[in-house]
């Protein structure tokens, strides 16, 4: 049980420390606006307005094939360090995956998700 007592104080020291520091940074920063803050975001909407407006889907929809997409490469990366090491059988395994994602990335392109229309 004494094992856990330092990261029980890590603990404790760590939330007093961010609460600190927390209740700083709002007492202590200023809350003015510039015209800079108050224009319109890159997407084109003004930033306070309601929040129930009509919104484009192809926002979501590039923003989540960038992610699919993105981690792929974090699966190449170690994959790519470790090839030498690598037998037959991981060798095809990592082929099979970038096929399917190939023909995921092939998919969407045809039903014309990519398209900024």
């Amino acid at each position: 049980m004494i094992e856990y007592i330092y990261i029980f104080i890590f603990l404790i020291l760590s939330l007093i420390i961010s609460t600190i520091v927390f209740i700083l940074s709002y007492i202590l920063a200023t809350q003015t606006y510039d015209s800079e803050k108050l224009s319109a975001y890159e997407c084109g909407f003004q930033p306070f307005e309601d929040a129930r407006n009509k919104f484009d889907i192809k926002f979501y929809l590039v923003a989540i094939l960038f992610i699919i997409f993105d981690l792929e490469v974090s699966y190449l990366f170690p994959w790519g360090v470790y090839l030498n090491n690598t037998d037959f059988y991981g060798f095809w395994w990592m082929m099979f995956f970038l096929i399917i994602l190939t023909i995921g990335f092939i998919y969407e392109w045809m039903k014309g998700a990519l398209n900024w229309d």
